[in-house]
């Protein structure tokens, strides 16, 4: 969705933006992939339903993987009820198939999470630190500024590539999906810093947290994280239980000693 908004940022003054850009799209892909397709932001659940119509409409072939059910896209989401056309235009133009596989390969007893440090206390920390310090030993310290469309985002603990974040600093903010891709193309290794449970008060943290995750995984980027509590523990708000279980599975493979 990240090229379909800055499609019509460039092109905000024309009309039938969304029949123009699928006409491009349709000059250079015959088949689109969306991996792990989720609906979570309101602005695109109010124009799913318009920019897929014509993507069939163009004999565009679509595949989609995800892990929830057509039916239940957007639960519980803000005014749902303008979601569903899409729900039906999904329906009417897929063939959905439920793939079941009992075994999460990512938190197999084989992986050793020993960069996801639990409960937040000194020796935590102490190792966190010991860490950070051993990646960035010939690094120097400089502060990374990115711009996003006017936004700015300052990296205060950036060594070359390798960069260390307050939990809050990532999620606590009005950050979105193509933040989270500016900060990944800047780095090779992250630290995160008091990762905290998740509930239904900070349900808006969890949800970033999430697209966070994502495209780190997507970047290959690997993470040391600190947080009160072990991930396989971490509870979850309602609304975000399912998706966040993929996230859990990524952190497995992320902060495994492995994983590099």
């Amino acid at each position: 969705m990240i090229k379909f908004h800055d499609f019509v940022f460039q092109n905000k003054n024309k009309e039938n933006v969304i029949e123009l850009f699928v006409k491009n799209l349709n000059k250079d892909a015959q088949i689109i992939y969306f991996d792990e397709f989720q609906v979570t932001n309101i602005v695109d659940a109010m124009i799913l339903g318009k920019l897929f119509n014509k993507i069939f409409e163009e004999e565009i072939k679509v595949i989609f993987s995800s892990n929830i059910f057509i039916n239940d896209l957007y639960k519980d989401g803000l005014q749902r009820d303008q979601f569903k056309p899409f729900i039906k235009v999904l329906k009417n133009n897929c063939y959905e198939k439920e793939l079941l596989i009992k075994e999460d390969y990512r938190s197999s007893n084989n992986t050793n999470l020993e960069r996801f440090l639990y409960p937040i206390d000194k020796s935590s920390n102490f190792k966190f630190n010991k860490f950070f310090r051993k990646i960035t030993k010939d690094k120097n310290k400089t502060s990374k500024i990115l711009e996003i469309k006017g936004r700015i985002i300052n990296l205060e603990n950036f060594y070359d590539k390798v960069v260390k974040f307050e939990f809050e600093e990532l999620c606590n903010r009005n950050l979105g999906s193509e933040d989270y891709i500016k900060i990944a193309e800047n780095c090779e290794f992250i630290f995160i810093k008091n990762l905290p449970d998740f509930n239904e008060e900070n349900s808006n943290q969890q949800q970033r947290f999430i697209t966070l995750i994502d495209i780190i995984y997507e970047k290959k980027i690997p993470l040391m994280i600190t947080s009160q509590v072990n991930l396989n523990l971490i509870k979850s708000s309602r609304s975000l239980t399912e998706p966040f279980k993929r996230t859990v599975s990524r952190l497995y493979e992320l902060t495994s000693i492995n994983y590099n």
